[in-house]
């Protein structure tokens, strides 16, 4: 896989740190309606050129050119956290350090 594709980036009006890959010019409509109601309103973020080799903060290239390619968008979602809050206001107890 060599191809070069024009890609839009655009961000959820409704879930925090979620991003959908499509192709540049791809229509909202044809997406599907589950995703649609989920994702809300989508908001651009940027357009970039995606080449299987682009390295990205949460993924490859190579996976969202084949999500496109297979399902018409990449889907990214927020990392899972491990719902470890360290709270400051509290001193350390002895031995959790």
């Amino acid at each position: 896989m060599t191809e070069k594709t024009f890609v839009s980036v655009f961000r959820s009006s409704k879930k925090p740190d979620t991003y959908i890959y499509v192709r540049r010019g791809q229509a909202w409509d044809d997406l599907p309606d589950s995703l649609r109601g989920i994702f809300g309103q989508p908001i651009h973020a940027m357009d970039l050129i995606m080449t299987p080799e682009r390295k990205l903060a949460r993924t490859s290239g190579k996976q969202v050119l084949e999500a496109i390619a297979d399902k018409d968008f990449f889907l990214q979602m927020p990392e899972e956290s491990s719902g470890y809050v360290v709270d400051f206001r509290r001193k350390p107890e002895p031995g959790r350090e």
